[in-house]
């Protein structure tokens, strides 16, 4: 009897507390309403990217295929026609050495908006003025550009005007000869552009982490070994996205040789050529076929880039 009520007397142990209670599992409703409302944000501008960039491209590449004049409301297809004029008419394709101007120009650019992207970014005076001054040209349109470029480069105009300054007498025409005119007006795509590339360089440097220049510093090595080991390594990607939009500029080039000489002089590019073959030789057909080659070369021209250059993931720390 005891016995009993010694195992009745003892205390019961106290009962595991509850763990945190599991949410129910949300509901086929609720799931689906997260998976759409990502969609519904993109509604408005996938709307708007493909009626006014993938649209007008199918539709240039369908009267690539045709002959209308861009007036007429009737057009017959014609099959490749069009390509196969572009491709035995050499001199369709001869506008392309004017190209290579701007591409030598691209590579002044490129250099000089590193450079001072590398001065600027270390602590120097008067560092956001100058920044100011390198991408202001940038900011301003590219009409607004070739208008005072004109009168910068015609004849008793701003250059010669400064040169007579300096002691310097010319009667040469800057825009009268192809390789004086192209010449100039490369050295314009120069001056507009090189704001753009110090803006990517610069923002590229300054993302590098500053513990690596303190290292530097302490271990002796110079602003050259920096820019050599630390900045040309961590800027890579950015440098090949300029690579790759100064070659594309080069070949697309159009406003300001179109304000300053309409292509004449030897200045024409392949897409004044296509615009003059569209609205001034009513050929639609024709310069569709033409800026369709042009998308494929900016595109072949990207695709042997970036196998030649291909992204590497840099981890400089």
């Amino acid at each position: 009897m005891a016995d009993t009520t010694r195992k009745a007397a003892r205390p019961v142990p106290p009962a595991a507390p509850a763990g945190p209670k599991r949410a129910a599992p949300a509901s086929r409703r609720t799931r689906f309403s997260r998976r759409l409302t990502p969609w519904l944000f993109l509604i408005a501008p996938l709307a708007l990217l493909l009626t006014f960039t993938y649209a007008p491209i199918a539709n240039m590449v369908a009267y690539s295929f045709t002959d209308w004049d861009g007036v007429s409301p009737e057009l017959n297809y014609t099959g490749t026609e069009n390509y196969t004029e572009l491709l035995t008419r050499s001199e369709l394709f001869e506008v392309f050495f004017v190209s290579g101007y701007y591409l030598a120009a691209s590579v002044v650019q490129i250099v000089a908006a590193l450079y001072f992207a590398t001065i600027l970014s270390f602590d120097v005076r008067f560092r956001n003025f100058f920044k100011g001054v390198l991408f202001f040209p940038y900011l301003i349109n590219g009409v607004a550009i070739g208008f005072v470029f004109l009168y910068f480069f015609q004849d008793g105009g701003t250059l010669d005007s400064v040169l007579g300054l300096l002691g310097v007498e010319t009667d040469h025409a800057w825009l009268g000869t192809p390789s004086s005119a192209n010449t100039s007006l490369a050295g314009v795509s120069v001056w507009r552009y090189t704001g753009l590339n110090f803006v990517l360089f610069l923002g590229a440097i300054q993302s590098i982490p500053g513990e690596l220049y303190e290292a530097a510093e302490i271990d002796g090595a110079s602003r050259w070994h920096q820019f050599r080991h630390i900045i040309a390594p961590g800027i890579k990607p950015v440098l090949s996205l300029s690579v790759i939009l100064s070659v594309s500029g080069s070949l697309s080039v159009f406003e300001i040789p179109y304000i300053m000489t309409g292509g004449a002089t030897g200045t024409e590019t392949f897409v004044i050529q296509t615009v003059k073959l569209a609205f001034q030789f009513n050929k639609t057909g024709l310069a569709s076929a033409a800026a369709v080659v042009l998308l494929l070369i900016v595109l072949a021209v990207t695709w042997v880039q970036r196998r030649i250059v291909p992204d590497e993931k840099v981890d400089l720390v």
